[in-house]
């Protein structure tokens, strides 16, 4: 299995057919990720790092987000940008739409009345976590496309976490209880 380090990872080249062959090869998690909306170009490149750390599936860049090649984005996410599958849609409902076509369950992660402490869900293969804006959250309209809500207890007195820091907590949670 390659590994890469950052400077490597930054000096891939897209084209490199060496790359792409083992690529190929890389056994991917049934997870995506669905962003609605991150405004923080950092946020996204750290999902890009998390998304490859998982080896997940694909990643959809949704709504009012920036995408690659900007250049943020690319410093933060040390070039995983060019590894991980990513597709951009104009709406979370888009992305939700094409992957409900394959049976995938999609949870947002998100606080809501009728959510569930994330160590409580189901993550039946496969997933898609729907994670949302810094400051809004996902949207009530896309909430109501999701199979189930999920949400990390928050015992201070911020209402929330970090999207890529919540987003690490409950995909590794997935990743642990069902794809072993």
């Amino acid at each position: 299995m390659m590994k890469l380090n950052a400077k490597e990872l930054r000096d891939v080249d897209e084209t490199d057919v060496k790359v792409a062959e083992k690529l190929k090869t890389l056994k991917r998690r049934p997870m995506y990720f669905i962003l609605e909306n991150i405004y923080d170009t950092y946020n996204i490149g750290g999902l890009f790092r998390l998304a490859d750390a998982l080896a997940i599936e694909k990643m959809y860049i949704c709504g009012q987000s920036e995408i690659p090649p900007n250049a943020k984005i690319k410093k933060a996410s040390i070039g995983t940008y060019k590894v991980v599958p990513w597709e951009y849609k104009r709406t979370a409902e888009e992305a939700i739409e094409e992957l409900k076509t394959t049976e995938i369950k999609i949870i947002a992660v998100e606080q809501a009345n009728n959510s569930v402490p994330y160590q409580k869900a189901d993550y039946s293969n496969p997933i898609a976590l729907i994670l949302g804006n810094e400051t809004y959250g996902v949207t009530p309209e896309t909430l109501k496309l999701a199979d189930q809500i999920v949400e990390i207890p928050m015992w201070g007195i911020n209402r929330s976490l970090n999207v890529i820091v919540s987003a690490a907590i409950v995909s590794y949670w997935a990743a642990g209880t069902s794809f072993k």
